[in-house]
């Protein structure tokens, strides 16, 4: 089971791509229907094609099998593709898009249970007049989703500077599907499902004029300045810093996004430092802190603290978590040679099946979670595969080859749909599995395509939305440096480890031998006239420097002047344009396994595995290789989560402590948009208070029927409940009052799904899982 090449065109184009978008291999499962939802068109991607020829649509009648939702959601992630590299803004028109669909859908089941239209959301109120469908729900449905989308989208993209490839796909559909681009009626009362999806897309426009965004002002930052001068990285060292804790701007003759786009103008601005003002999906008041710095006002929401400072004056225990973190990035930078000798099994045989409380709170214990030198965590793996039964086979190959390939598979580079839009693939690409059985939440009937997409792609969304308003409005707020400064800032300062050697700073950067050392006389980097004796050197990749030609170069790990250091990146891009802490793609990343899990009941992927090939000498971008085969591999959704965030630290991108928090805020995120809308489907639905307080439950999923419920005691009332709000009667309840911990037995006869655990009025999802 290969995951299809629709998920990751990304990294199969070619390397002209420096050169912007030359060829990609675009999605293999992008279609358009007719009224009755029968698919009409797919687009045949098995060799690399001209990107304009992207959605060419051949007439096709086979397979059909995809929702106009699964066809819209292919079309804003190819518009993604198209668009400038924003994040945040890409989070908000997934979440917009979801929202109009499963508006759409809902209003033709039961208008009670829509989202927007025909609610107060935030200060904006919209109306839903009663109405009576011209035609038959399912024609009505797939016409208003569709009318709905184009408008929602045209205008969204309408100054994407690939937006002519993009309504060029807008319009094929429409075309296909036989609807009328130029009906812009609004009147829907008349029961013209075109007129409704016209309205729907209106007033979502409407509200996202006023949701925070700041769009019709092009996105722009309301406040936010830098501290720090820009900082040159094809200069040596870092010689315009003031600050290093906070951000730093780039200053580079050429800029080229993680989209691939060239950015006028030298200097990079920080992309949505005030992204915390936002308008959210579940995030609350109670989730939310403001503060104010520099005069301005920040929100903050899931705050996770400070990160760690470097003290210039003294040495404390911050400025040592500091400088640990940032050399840890150095020193796995030295794992990015697939020539060492050093094999990983990278199977879930060896990999993954961390718990949320695997994960560290406390700065104090990174250095036990992360392997300083051999790089990764220490994670447990599995046994065996529990659908198969079998032991996961495994997979030798050399850990520079899957650093590599990780760094590039998530980076979300040149031509891609963003961090938020990668798990919309992964998504779809869960959904395609024949496996998959289309139960919300693992319980219940079997619901149609279409159902199921709107509610996933809604959750999913929302989800991405608060990660995008959580892990920015943290960046904005805390504004922390990025690697590269870093780095080069320590370095410049010398070295903190001994006072008795050479260029001694207590701002340095830790000596450590064969990964951080002093250049000696006699050392190749000492100079023509030893002019570099004294300074710092790193064991670590060498850089963009020495890569003549991509097809065919690999830069290597060896020795170089620590102030010539480069993350694992293009030259053109360097670093992402906002600060550093919390990662944005550990927060995204988690918060999309969540959902995953609780979407489908499920904490694995279909079948135990899902899995990612990277061919031999094909998948890397700004370099050869790999040089072997590898498939990335993962057992569950938040193995997948976990694998992305190492990714980020052997990318150059973030030290470990933009990492763990972030993952821990994802956590939050995910399972309060999956409660959040289970209130919005079914309003009966009151037994959920969708509030989250400091019990936690334990193992959960559940294996065995018995569940320990944390920080309570005997008086507490405990109930569990289907997610139709119907009572489960609980077999036995004892309390360990040692501990404040209460254990619960469930019935054995409860089908694999997701329940409702309420403790007084505070409620969480159990996940049952039957062995």
């Amino acid at each position: 089971m290969y995951l299809p090449y629709f998920i990751r065109n990304v990294f199969f184009f070619c390397l002209a791509i420096l050169s912007f978008k030359s060829y990609c291999l675009y999605p293999s499962s992008v279609v358009a229907v007719n009224e009755n939802g029968t698919r009409l068109v797919e687009v045949d991607t098995t060799t690399f094609v001209p990107a304009s020829r992207s959605f060419n649509i051949e007439l096709n009648e086979e397979n059909a099998h995809h929702s106009i939702a699964r066809i819209w959601n292919e079309a804003v992630l190819e518009a993604i593709r198209n668009d400038f590299a924003r994040p945040t803004v890409h989070a908000r028109n997934l979440y917009h898009l979801s929202v109009v669909m499963y508006d759409t859908w809902a209003i033709y089941d039961d208008p009670e249970f829509t989202y927007l239209i025909g609610k107060d959301l935030h200060g904006f109120s919209s109306t839903l007049e009663s109405f009576t469908p011209s035609e038959s729900i399912e024609i009505s449905r797939h016409k208003a989703i569709s009318y709905a989308a184009y408008r929602l989208l045209n205008y969204r993209f309408q100054n994407a500077p690939d937006y002519a490839a993009s309504k060029v796909i807008f319009d094929d559909i429409m075309a296909t599907s036989g609807y009328d681009t130029s009906f812009t009626s609004v009147n829907y009362q008349s029961g013209d499902a075109r007129a409704l999806g016209n309205y729907i897309a209106q007033t979502m426009i409407s509200y996202g004029n006023a949701d925070g965004a700041r769009e019709l002002s092009g996105y722009d930052n309301a406040f936010y300045q830098p501290v720090n001068d820009p900082l040159n990285p094809t200069m040596t060292g870092n010689p315009t810093i003031t600050n290093p804790n906070r951000w730093q701007p780039l200053d580079l003759d050429t800029y080229i996004d993680q989209s691939g786009n060239v950015i006028s103008g030298d200097v990079i601005n920080f992309l949505s430092p005030e992204w915390g003002s936002v308008n959210p999906f579940a995030l609350t008041d109670e989730d939310k802190t403001v503060y104010i710095k520099d005069s301005q006002e920040y929100v903050v929401y899931h705050d996770p603290g400070d990160p760690p400072y470097l003290n210039t004056t003294e040495e404390d225990q911050n400025s040592e978590y500091y400088k640990w973190g940032f050399s840890l990035v150095s020193i796995w930078s030295s794992h990015l040679d697939p020539t060492d000798g050093i094999m990983m099994d990278i199977s879930p045989n060896s990999i993954g099946n961390l718990t949320i409380n695997d994960i560290p709170t406390d700065l104090a214990d990174y250095s036990s979670f992360y392997d300083l030198e051999e790089g990764g965590t220490n994670s447990p793996g599995y046994t065996v595969n529990p659908v198969t039964g079998m032991p996961y086979q495994t997979q030798m190959v050399p850990r520079g080859d899957y650093a590599r390939v990780l760094a590039e598979f998530w980076a979300d580079g040149p031509d891609s749909e963003t961090p938020p839009g990668h798990w919309f693939t992964i998504l779809n690409y869960v959904n395609d599995q024949p496996s998959l059985v289309k139960k919300f939440g693992g319980q219940g009937d079997i619901i149609s395509d279409l159902e199921w997409d709107v509610k996933a792609y809604f959750i999913l969304g929302g989800a991405m939305h608060d990660a995008a308003i959580t892990a920015w409005g943290i960046k904005g707020y805390y504004d922390y440096i990025r690697p590269v400064s870093a780095i080069r800032y320590m370095v410049d300062q010398g070295q903190s480890s001994d006072p008795n050697l050479p260029n001694y700073s207590i701002a340095g950067i830790p000596l450590k031998p064969g990964y951080v050392e002093l250049v000696e006389a006699g050392d190749p980097l000492a100079g023509s006239s030893n002019q570099h004796v004294g300074k710092i050197k790193l064991y670590t990749w060498r850089g963009p420097d020495y890569i003549s030609d991509p097809d065919t170069d690999d830069a290597g790990v060896g020795w170089i002047l620590g102030e010539n250091w480069w993350p694992y990146q293009r030259p053109s891009f360097v670093t992402p344009p906002f600060a550093g802490y919390v990662s944005g793609h550990s927060t995204y990343s988690r918060a999309a396994a969540e959902v995953l899990t609780l979407i489908t009941g499920d904490e694995y992927f279909p079948g135990g595995m899902g899995e990612f090939v990277a061919p031999q000498n094909e998948f890397l971008v700004f370099e050869e290789g790999p040089s072997v085969d590898v498939t990335l591999q993962w057992a569950k959704y938040r193995d997948a989560s976990d694998q992305c965030s190492l990714s980020r630290i052997w990318g150059g991108i973030h030290p470990p402590a933009d990492d763990l928090p972030g993952r821990h805020a994802g956590y939050e995120i995910g399972q309060d948009a999956f409660n959040f809308a289970v209130s919005i489907f079914n309003s009966s639905l009151d037994v959920v208070d969708f509030e989250i307080n400091d019990y936690r439950i334990y193992p959960n999923p559940v294996l065995n029927y018995e569940v320990n419920i944390t920080k309570t005691d005997d008086q507490d009332e405990i109930n569990v409940y289907d997610l139709q709000g119907r009572p489960i009667k609980l077999l036995e309840r004892t309390y360990d009052a040692s501990r404040n911990i209460n254990s619960i037995k469930l019935p054995s006869e409860l089908s694999t799904g997701l329940y409702i655990m309420k403790v007084n009025n505070t409620s969480k999802i159990l996940s049952l899982k039957r062995h």
